[in-house]
């Protein structure tokens, strides 16, 4: 994949997901898959797998996916059931783009966290120059008792700065970017997640865009 300079990641920042190149697009926490899905039928030279611990939710969407093209079928879609700090192997080095949006439970505490072996498992199936962007919202009267149950601190600029940054450099992980996102901004993101939650005008979405070193 062709990196983009710093300039073009800063101008394109306001309209996330925009993909960079042709190569593997990588969806972790992908929910009921539908980043993944229309993400695909909009761009059909690029792969993309979807990653999730729990399959469920992507029962009809897989199903949907392996049929007929013309009936809906996307030969450019995978679907993996794996926890994030123990990706496959056969992902090693294969990521040309890594999407985390809007991440809950553990996954959400471990990228707040900057859980060391989970930084080091994203970053082992990075390809050269990988983007990833990752998109947390938290609303702090709404989701307390979960920040209470996650023991979760707050994504302060102090806290991004002096503690979560320097463990995502650490990793292997420049920082190209990170700030707040507007409701105008987060709540046109193609996923589920960013739909059931637009009612949350309150919620902070803090957004990182990381380059694999």
């Amino acid at each position: 994949m062709a990196a983009q300079s710093d300039n073009s990641t800063r101008k394109n920042s306001k309209n996330l997901s925009l993909h960079t190149a042709e190569g593997v697009v990588v969806d972790i926490g992908t929910g009921d898959g539908r980043f993944v899905y229309r993400s695909a039928q909009e761009n059909p030279n690029n792969f993309y797998i979807g990653i999730d611990a729990n399959t469920k939710p992507l029962e009809k969407i897989s199903m949907k996916a392996t049929r007929k093209i013309a009936k809906g079928g996307l030969p450019n879609v995978l679907f993996v059931r794996a926890a994030v700090e123990n990706l496959p192997e056969e992902l090693n080095e294969t990521a040309d783009e890594i999407h985390i949006h809007f991440p809950w439970g553990s996954l959400l505490r471990a990228l707040i966290l900057g859980d060391e072996n989970v930084l080091q498992s994203l970053r082992r199936i990075c390809a050269p120059d990988c983007f990833v962007e990752i998109v947390i919202g938290i609303d702090e009267e709404r989701d307390k008792s979960e920040i209470e149950r996650l023991k979760l601190p707050r994504l302060s600029p102090n806290y991004l700065e002096n503690v979560l940054i320097p463990k995502y450099e650490t990793a292997g992980f420049e920082i190209l970017e990170k700030g707040i996102l507007s409701f105008s901004d987060w709540s046109k993101l193609e996923t589920s997640w960013a739909r059931k939650l637009q009612g949350g005008e309150n919620r902070q979405v803090t957004y990182l865009i990381l380059q694999a070193t």
